[in-house]
């Protein structure tokens, strides 16, 4: 994890600024013989987002781009998984090593018993109700948060969003975009019944939540009771924890501030989202919550893939940058790291390979479904590969049914490429005993140790069967070790 104090400033201009004028009266300034700017403190800013699955740990990645992208603040980032995407998110981060950023997560199973009376359609779950209870999950001390679904994606700084809890009142709790969707109307088809809402209601894939108030008025006790009052009649909810915030908000109407509909253009068919902007260019956040995603209808749909596929293929070791006037404190191992670096003589031939040695690799693990129970006499082949070998995956997974672990040397844009191929394969998508785990390219060199040492650690069997990736093994060559 990487700490931050949440006590940096910076110069800014005396123009709107991105903290939307949260400005620090008794900053000093910095001389310009024509602009006296005045100091803003870079606030630390809290995101939660709730995320379980392999799946959800591959997207999430994707919103963290883009936030990462544009922000000028130290984060703090609060994860709600399961052990699944806990395994999967700890690993990357800590092998990120993003400055200013901090990271802590939150066992959803400690939550479940919160919300699993609530009977739910929706295709997310159990965790599509886990948002209910963030006042109880996070620390009693975080006054403020937003609250982001896995399949949003930034096109702004999100301090501007941040900003905007200085505009609510004094009785206001809660800050969503109204529903872009004729959903909550109840017109959508005949006898349609939706859960009570206040007008069109609101989306919850971007919330502003002001704990601190949510706790003095009792949240969870209110939430509940309008849960199961609801429920008498509505049976299950729709739309997971949207349906209840909705029914809430419809009693409260004051705990309420709206936030301009640009903060979460809903890209699912029949929106009104193209009403939310005159240009492509005044959209600050994008929320892909239809079930066909990108394959959503809107008439600049092109233009949101687009956005969405430069996040998705971005270099992620390009955001490691430090923020700019404002150093981050740096972890342990970071320490370590630059000590060793100082320790190296650029005038050693072999400079280049031992600084290559230093690297720190961001590392992705079961990049793909892996669901495999592992018996006392099982073994795993292990092996590693990049783009170049990856016509021998089939050839592999025919030759070998036991499990596999694969190290992938591959940037992120062949990450995505390798995904594609791996979904669209007959033999690979329909294998779940196969690890697939991603090192990114980083420096001119191939870690074939490393590689070897990250496949080998994530084979979960008592054996393993170490080799070259274009090697085959006999047909059936897992079984004999059975019959020893």
């Amino acid at each position: 994890k990487h700490f931050y104090d949440g006590s940096c400033r910076r110069a800014v201009k005396r123009e709107p600024s991105f903290l939307s004028g949260e400005t620090n009266s008794s900053s000093k300034t910095v001389m310009n013989p024509t602009v006296t700017p005045p100091l803003v403190s870079l606030q630390l800013i809290h995101v939660a987002c709730v995320c379980a699955g392999h799946n959800a740990s591959r997207d999430v990645v994707t919103l963290v781009k883009s936030v990462l992208f544009h922000r000028r603040n130290p984060l703090h980032f609060h994860f709600i998984t399961d052990t699944v995407a806990n395994r999967i998110l700890s690993s990357l981060f800590r092998s990120w090593m993003v400055p200013s950023v901090q990271v802590s997560f939150y066992d959803a199973d400690e939550l479940k018993s919160e919300v699993s009376w609530i009977p739910n359609k929706h295709y997310s779950g159990i965790y599509g109700l886990m948002k209910l209870t963030l006042t109880k999950a996070l620390p009693p001390d975080l006054n403020k948060v937003i609250v982001l679904d896995t399949d949003i994606t930034f096109a702004t700084d999100i301090a501007e969003l941040w900003g905007i809890f200085r505009k609510f009142t004094d009785k206001q709790v809660i800050g969503l975009v109204e529903n872009q969707s004729d959903w909550y109307l109840g017109n959508l088809w005949k006898n349609h019944k939706p859960w009570p809402a206040l007008g069109r209601g609101f989306n919850t894939g971007v919330i502003l939540l002001y704990l601190e108030r949510l706790r003095r008025i009792s949240w969870e006790q209110m939430w509940r009771l309008t849960a199961e009052r609801e429920l008498m009649s509505m049976l299950s909810t729709s739309l997971a924890d949207q349906d209840i915030f909705n029914a809430f908000i419809k009693q409260n109407p004051v705990l309420v501030h709206q936030l301009p509909c640009f903060w979460n253009v809903q890209l699912s068919d029949h929106t009104r989202s193209e009403q939310c902007y005159t240009e492509v260019s005044d959209l600050k956040v994008i929320h892909w919550n239809s079930p066909k995603k990108l394959r959503v209808k809107n008439k600049h749909v092109e233009f949101f893939r687009n956005l969405y596929l430069t996040f998705l293929e971005y270099d992620g070791n390009l955001l490691r940058r430090e923020l700019f006037g404002c150093p981050s404190q740096a972890s342990p191992e970071s320490i370590q790291l630059q000590g060793a670096l100082e320790e190296l003589d650029e005038d050693d031939q072999c400079y280049d390979f031992r600084r290559e040695r230093l690297t720190v690799h961001r590392v992705h693990l079961e990049f793909l479904q892996y669901e495999y129970t592992p018996t006392e006499d099982d073994v795993t082949l292990v092996a590693q590969l990049s783009m170049d070998r990856l016509q021998m995956l089939e050839a592999i997974c025919k030759h070998w049914e036991g499990p596999i672990s694969l190290a992938l040397y591959l940037s992120d844009a062949e990450a995505q490429q390798f995904l594609r191929y791996a979904q669209a394969s007959e033999v690979l998508k329909n294998r779940k005993n196969v690890g697939y785990h991603i090192v990114y390219k980083e420096g001119q060199f191939y870690p074939v140790n490393l590689l070897r040492n990250v496949a080998l650690k994530n084979a979960n069997t008592p054996y393993t069967f170490l080799t070259d990736v274009d090697f085959l093994p006999m047909y059936g060559l897992e079984i004999f070790h059975h019959l020893k």
